[in-house]
Order: structure tokens, then sequence, then C-alpha cells
């Protein structure tokens, strides 16, 4: 029984709805592991096109902090390891999937937007990696997917700087498809999915592992962000980031 998500199939569509827009659909081990079993469910059902998106005013608004806040080196790296994978599962899964993002696209969020094929975006969306300010870095796979889209340079000012972007700085960026007026999305993103779904779907599913390889897409690369996620743990300055937030004040780093 779904408690994050709720599921809706209709035909070869699927509609995937984060459900705990009290929580802003944050991203835990929990949600990791109904997603999981979500994307097994899609497989066997033959789903050939899916639409993603959060209910309320979030997408997803990232990992949960005050679970990280507990966490030492090896539970940071299985969190992260863990969230590469069900990632990569998307990415790699014989379905479309289509980024309707609502609200809110921060952290965690924005990083399951990025390993979906396609983004749309409400006007009202907001976009970033802003693990930097928790003396973290991204760890289910921004690092990695970030600059195939947008580029390096620009993946690196968003995730160094951990700023906030509006709609239509992602869509100059390249990150979405389109941007359309909130009442308008998800009938935007299932028109899109009842479109693919018309096609032939072993050709879709060969057309999307074709992009990917031109992207050298790896499961290495997943291993290699949650290693370096899971350093993090070791330094003070990431204690003091992920404290700070769940304390609602402003960190005080020093560089160790």
């Amino acid at each position: 029984m779904l408690e994050c998500f709720q599921l809706t199939i209709s035909g070869k569509q699927a509609l995937v709805e984060l459900a705990r827009p009290e929580q802003l659909n944050v991203l835990d081990e929990q949600a990791l592991d109904e997603l999981d079993a979500v994307l097994t469910e899609l497989q066997d059902q033959g789903i050939k096109a899916v639409v993603v998106t959060g209910q309320g005013r979030a997408f997803a608004a990232g990992a949960d902090v005050k679970a990280m806040a507990q966490m030492d080196t090896a539970a940071a790296k299985s969190f992260s390891l863990k969230g590469n994978r069900v990632f990569q599962r998307i990415e790699e899964h014989p379905a479309i999937f289509i980024a309707a993002v609502n609200g809110y696209a921060l952290g965690g969020g924005l990083e399951l937007a990025l390993a979906c094929d396609l983004r749309l975006a409400s006007s009202k969306a907001v976009f970033a990696q802003p693990e930097i300010g928790l003396g973290l870095i991204p760890g289910f796979g921004g690092t990695q997917r970030l600059p195939r889209l947008i580029g390096p340079a620009r993946a690196k000012e968003w995730i160094l700087t951990g700023r906030r972007y509006s709609a239509h700085d992602a869509l100059a960026a390249g990150l979405v498809a389109e941007v359309v007026e909130p009442e308008e999305l998800l009938s935007k993103a299932q028109g899109l999915a009842e479109e693919l779904a018309a096609r032939s779907g072993p050709i879709l599913a060969v057309a999307k592992r074709a992009v990917n390889a031109s992207a050298g897409v790896t499961p290495a690369q997943g291993q290699t962000e949650a290693e370096l996620f899971a350093g993090c743990f070791a330094y003070r300055d990431t204690r003091e980031g992920l404290q700070a937030f769940v304390e609602k004040r402003k960190p005080d780093f020093q560089d160790w």
C-alpha cells in the first residue's frame, strides 16, 4: 500500500503523484522504497508513458534533512546509493517519464526531475540544488545529470551557489522543454503522454536507450557521487549545516 505516492494507470499511460503535500513531498527512505515498487509495477503493466508530478505546492522539496542530520558516513553512503539506484531505474526504464514540475523542485526533487526523460514546468516552479548551504553536495545524481542537461559551467553555478531559479530560468538553461500556466500543466503533460503512448513501446525504449548511450550514462557515476556525498559527513561543517537547517538558523561554517 502506497503512502508517499498515488499511482493512476489508464491504458498504457500512468500518473505518478508524490502524495505528501503537507511535507512538501519529501524524499526519505520510505519514499524511495515506494518509488522503487512503483517502477516495478509500471514495468509489469507494460506502461509506455508516465507523468510524474507532486500534490500541493511542491514537486518535491528534497531529501529528509532531519534524517540526514542523524546519519554517519556509512548511512549517508547507503542513502545516496539507494537514491542513485532508484533514479537510475527511471533512466533505464522502458517507459518514457515526463516530469510535470508544479512547484518547488529542490535538491532531491530536482534530481528526480533530472532522471526523467522530459520536463515541463509550471510558471510557478522553482528549481535549485541547495545542498551546498547544508555543507553537502547533491547525492541522488545531480552532479552527474545536471551538467549533461545544462552544461558543466552552468551546472557548477547552480550546484556551487545553491541559488534558486525560476521556471523561465530553467527554460533558458534548456532544463525544461516548456513553461505553462499552473492550471494547464497536468493536461499538457498528460497530452504528451498520450501522444507517446500511441507509439511503439519497444521502439520508444530503444530510442531512449540510444540517446542515453550518447550521453555516457553509467551506474558507476552514481557510485562515485555516493562516495563523495558520504565523505561530506566526515566534516564538522556538514554536521553544522544540517543541524542549522533543522534549527532554522544560519550555519556557522569553520572550513573543517
